[in-house]
């Protein structure tokens, strides 16, 4: 019995098939899902995401979003779904350096939403250029 899987980001549906298995990067740690998985919603951390089908593994880097399990189908909801090849690693780092620098300007303890969006800014594009450097050495 397949596991019927959608990726949707703001911009396109991205991924849309049916796989064996999907490992994503949830908040408590990594997280498989196979057919006939419990209900669940939980959401996602960026990192790198696994599809399995027929034996092939497909990885994309994913940002923050939410994981909707129901039984035969999983939906992915997130900012961003990229495979390396479309990483442009020199623009991961121009905006950690841009989010760094948003940083070290506020005051502490003040604009809380600027300094919540620098962190994921970060931890995105860390999470991009890590899956891209990993895909440099295989």
């Amino acid at each position: 019995m397949p596991l019927k899987l959608e990726i949707v980001t703001p911009d396109a549906r991205v991924y849309s098939d049916e796989v064996d298995t999907v490992v994503l990067p949830g908040y408590e740690g990594e997280m498989g899902v196979l057919p006939a998985h419990s209900n669940l919603v939980t959401t996602l951390r960026p990192g790198e995401l696994r599809i399995t089908k027929a034996g092939k593994t497909t990885e994309l880097a994913v940002g923050e979003g939410l994981v909707e399990v129901t039984g035969s189908v999983t939906r992915i909801l997130t900012d961003s779904a990229l495979d390396a090849d479309k990483i442009d690693e020199k623009a991961a780092e121009e905006a950690i350096a841009r989010a760094k620098k948003t940083l070290e300007e506020l005051k502490p303890g003040e604009h809380q939403e600027e300094v919540a969006a620098a962190m994921a800014a970060i931890q995105r594009a860390t999470a991009h250029l890590n899956f891209k450097r990993k895909r440099k050495t295989v």
